[in-house]
């Protein structure tokens, strides 16, 4: 397991990058997986990555398991390596814009928030 010190600086990193809330993340997945024909059960929608996502945040840092932690590293690369957490301007209203947005919106990071 992940010593203390890498422990903590994880958690910090992921509930720095994960911006939105349980409540939020688990609606934008429903939202995301709902069509016309066909609607997952709640508690499945969204992709693995996403539902994992959503689990971690419901959880007490000292209960999380080694495949937590691999995902928190996973999701912490993804939105570094997409956004300047730093410096994120505001981004225009394009396609393009608006598919980064919800790509990211399902591992938890909205860079619309502040």
């Amino acid at each position: 397991m992940t010593d203390a010190l890498e422990l903590d600086a994880l958690w910090e990193d992921f509930h720095r990058v994960v911006n939105m809330t349980s409540q939020e993340l688990a609606a934008w997945l429903r939202v995301r997986d709902a069509d016309e024909d066909t609607e997952p059960l709640p508690d499945r929608a969204g992709p693995a990555t996403g539902q994992h996502v959503l689990a971690i945040l419901q959880k007490r840092r000292t209960d999380l398991t080694e495949d937590d932690l691999r995902v928190m590293r996973k999701v912490v690369d993804k939105v570094t390596d997409e956004v300047d957490l730093e410096n994120e301007p505001v981004p225009e209203v394009t396609a393009e814009d608006t598919r980064r947005r919800h790509r990211l919106m399902t591992v938890g990071h909205d860079p619309l928030k502040g």
